[in-house]
């Protein structure tokens, strides 16, 4: 009985928590979502009523939404501390500290870029104005966690964490949107060039793009989503 991540595509933000499942190492599923096409259907609800991703389906079948009580329950669970600090430790705090900061105002601020490239009616006035909104919030943004982030090889400690998880799956938008040289801000240019390095985010990336690349060995298959749509509140078998 494994959890069930379910993850979006294209550019998903969820992309950096399939790294982090390779990086715990213990079984789990995967479950591919189209968020331009599928997660709009009436049915994805089941799953997550604001039809977003990611989401966690519990091997007791209950469903997990929102990235940092995904992230709670995974590091919950994360005994040998692989991703993980112990949680009275000033390593855990500095860890949620950071991971919050991403999974709020960091991501947030793309929201203006998103919602200019995805205007169903194109308003050209308005998707200028939200663009140039969106490029100083994300400039900002970058400037404040490039402050916070420390001198290590990674956000937090010598290894990757939940945090950098968080940051891998949304940082890339910086280039997808094209808004500034990720090099404007060497501290987190350096921790991409070496999460980017990692196998688990070569993975993760290489699944989000519908690939069949060999992991860990932890994922044990895709499920698909009208199936578990269907068998949402049942125990993953």
């Amino acid at each position: 009985m494994e959890p069930i991540l379910v993850y979006g595509h294209p550019a998903g933000s969820s992309m950096g928590l399939i790294a982090a499942l390779e990086w715990l190492g213990a079984p789990y599923r995967l479950c591919r979502v189209d968020m331009l096409g599928e997660m709009r259907d009436p049915s994805y609800a089941r799953i997550n009523a604001r039809h977003e991703t990611p989401a966690l389906i519990t091997p007791d079948g209950r469903a997990v939404t929102e990235t940092m009580a995904i992230a709670a329950w995974l590091a919950a669970r994360d005994t040998e501390r692989k991703i993980s600090f112990a949680p009275t430790s000033a390593e855990a705090d500095r860890m949620w500290q950071l991971t919050a900061f991403i999974n709020t105002g960091f991501t947030a601020a793309f929201g203006p870029l998103w919602a200019a490239l995805e205007m169903e009616k194109p308003d050209p006035v308005l998707q200028a104005n939200l663009r140039q909104w969106g490029r100083e919030a994300v400039i900002e943004r970058h400037d404040k966690l490039e402050a916070m982030a420390g001198e290590g090889p990674y956000l937090v400690g010598t290894r990757p964490t939940l945090a950098d998880g968080v940051l891998i799956g949304v940082a890339r938008w910086l280039d997808f949107h094209e808004v500034a040289e990720a090099e404007r801000w060497p501290k987190l240019a350096a921790i991409r060039r070496r999460l980017e390095a990692e196998p688990a985010v070569a993975f993760a990336l290489a699944l989000e793009d519908g690939k069949s690349p060999t992991g860990s060995g932890a994922l044990r298959g895709h499920v698909a989503l009208d199936n578990l749509i269907e068998n949402l509140g049942r125990a993953a078998a």
